[in-house]
């Protein structure tokens, strides 16, 4: 097996890392943090195709360049960030857990009660880098939902796995799911 995958996306091209999941299965490690030039790409392309909304949510970490990118092309004055551990600021956090493909334990987001109140009534777009198992989507469409925000679309830069076949998501490009060989 070759050691990258070449990823052609919002016309760029890099070479991601394999990653073994497991002996089976492998992922193009794809992260977005510290690329300037990818971030700002793959922000303007999402940005086309963006549904009408009144704000955007991203789950703690890699979500947050895009999300704020986006925001910063659509001129737009705030975006949530679903947090990995209470902070001092939160007073009355909602929360959920999610196991992510690219995490090894349970994690659980959290929504400050003020950030929540916000999203009442009001139109959001989920926003994350790879959609891949869906979990960590479900806990942000959860998050939005016990909020009383109504999702508009889901959106990310790179679909990947059984998530190239859901038609609720919008993306840039496909990343594959790498099999070993028996």
């Amino acid at each position: 097996m070759k050691g990258y995958y070449r990823l052609h996306v919002a016309g760029l091209e890099r070479e991601l890392p394999i990653c073994p999941l497991n002996e089976h299965v492998s992922i193009a490690g794809f992260v977005i943090f510290g690329d300037v030039e990818l971030t700002k790409a793959c922000a303007t392309e999402l940005c086309k195709k963006i549904p009408e909304h009144d704000y955007m949510i991203t789950a703690e970490a890699k979500g947050i360049p895009l999300v704020y990118e986006m925001a910063n092309i659509l001129q737009e004055k705030k975006h949530f960030i679903a947090r990995k551990g209470l902070k001092l600021y939160m007073k009355d956090p909602i929360s959920v857990s999610v196991r992510s493909i690219t995490t090894d334990r349970v994690q659980t987001l959290y929504l400050d009660k003020t950030d929540a109140d916000m999203m009442k009534n009001k139109r959001i777009v989920i926003v994350d880098d790879v959609i891949s198992t869906g979990e960590s989507l479900s806990a942000l469409e959860k998050l939005v939902e016990d909020a009383g925000g109504t999702i508009v679309g889901r959106m990310a830069i790179l679909a990947e796995g059984d998530a190239v076949k859901r038609d609720d998501i919008i993306y840039l490009e496909e990343l594959p799911l790498i099999f070993q060989n028996k």
